[in-house]
């Protein structure tokens, strides 16, 4: 999931569906990138299960999925505090 949201192109479309619902023609004049560019940026995302579709007659609208980032960042928190509790006990394994 890091590595999916690693992207630059992909962060940015991330951040911009976290707003709205939108279209490949709404992010290619967001981001500046080309179709087929946010094309498969967006069949990324949708594999990794970050996006849904919405078909709306001749397009497709794109809408974030809040389930797999809170799923991620309970994660990273639960990391996070184990990192907290070893750095307070000085926690280190010895050397053969």
């Amino acid at each position: 999931m890091l590595r999916v949201l690693g992207d630059p192109l992909r962060a940015r479309i991330v951040r911009l569906l976290a707003d709205e619902a939108l279209c490949v023609c709404h992010l290619v004049e967001e981001t500046g990138a080309r179709q087929t560019n946010v094309s498969n940026h967006l069949r990324v995302l949708r594999r990794a299960g970050l996006v849904e579709t919405e078909p709306c007659g001749r397009f497709t609208y794109y809408r974030l999925r809040p389930e797999p980032l809170r799923a991620l960042a309970a994660g990273l928190g639960e990391l996070a505090a184990t990192a907290e509790e070893a750095r307070a006990q000085t926690r280190k394994r010895p050397c053969p």
